[in-house]
């Protein structure tokens, strides 16, 4: 329990242990940046950890001069691509085993196909969207590749959507981060960025789900 309360802690309060860490251990906060975003977007069981919270106090302490914006930028972009080409192998992996269960509700060979179609066809800005959606971000690309979602394909999304993701919160921290009213109030922003995208997902998600429930009646 002590070190899911500092998971937490770590979570709404990534300003200040970031800024700390990088004052008692210099450039090794690359790496930290490194591991949290390749795990958040390679792991399919880590998708709570931080991450546009996170790109954006990255670009606050580079405006401040904590850090380079570029070495950031770079170290942030290859994390984002290399996590999500891990998570969509992992789908790979994983996704003619489970779709074998002829007998499987969800899980048989229609179902398969109905995932690979949508993938093939809307895959690209679902891959790109789901970067700036909490748990989203995670499930995407391990769905994509449980789907077969064409290899070429997801990688020129993935590696779009990460440009995207990590250029726009980093550059939108850089910039804003150094506006006072903004520091004097960069808790609450980090409460929205993890907020406001995880609402709307359970919001989209439970539409989803009353369609689907009228649908079947």
């Amino acid at each position: 329990m002590e070190y899911v309360a500092l998971l937490i802690d770590f979570i709404l309060h990534v300003d200040v242990h970031l800024e700390a860490f990088v004052r008692d251990h210099g450039a090794w906060v690359y790496a930290l940046l490194f591991v949290i975003v390749f795990v958040e977007t390679g792991v399919v069981v880590m998708p709570f950890l931080p991450g546009d919270s996170l790109l954006f106090v990255v670009g606050a302490l580079c405006g401040l001069g904590f850090m380079s914006y570029w070495v950031a930028v770079a170290v942030l972009l290859g994390a984002a691509i290399l996590g999500d080409q891990c998570n969509y192998h992992i789908g790979r992996f994983f996704g003619p085993k489970v779709f074998q269960w002829e007998h499987s509700r969800y899980f048989n060979r229609k179902a398969f196909l109905q995932a690979h179609e949508f993938y093939e066809k809307y895959g690209g800005i679902t891959i790109i969207l789901a970067r700036f959606m909490p748990f989203l971000r995670t499930f995407a690309p391990f769905v994509a590749g449980v789907a077969a979602m064409t290899r070429i394909k997801f990688t020129m999304f993935n590696v779009a959507g990460a440009l995207i993701w990590v250029f726009g919160i980093v550059t939108a921290g850089y910039f804003l981060g150094s506006i006072p009213f903004v520091q004097a109030h960069l808790d609450k922003i980090i409460w929205a960025l993890i907020l406001v995208p995880g609402t709307l997902v359970l919001a989209g998600a439970w539409q989803a789900r009353r369609k689907a429930a009228a649908a079947v009646q």
